[in-house]
């Protein structure tokens, strides 16, 4: 079974998180499917880039994220796409 979870990244008291599509069964830094975004706690405002589409395609493939994702996730929804111009 798959999830979106996070990854830990960075130096010692420094962490930054990579967004990724793994197996449940791997460990938390384990090689990932995808990466999907990235969290960067540390800034203030903490940075959070997420690829929407990607998730949204991983979940309808049956990939659950964990409580931590479905947070960022609910706190930063995807941007409407914008209308096409008219040519």
């Amino acid at each position: 079974m798959l999830m979106i979870r996070l990854a830990r990244f960075g130096g010692k008291k420094k962490p930054t998180y990579r967004v990724v599509v793994i197996d449940k069964e791997s460990a938390r830094d384990s090689r990932a499917v995808e990466v999907v975004g990235t969290y960067n706690p540390i800034t203030k405002p903490k940075a959070i880039n997420l690829k929407h589409e990607r998730i949204a395609h991983w979940m309808k493939h049956g990939a659950q994220p964990s409580d931590t994702v479905a947070r960022l996730l609910k706190n930063n929804p995807a941007a409407a796409p914008e209308p096409a111009p008219a040519a």
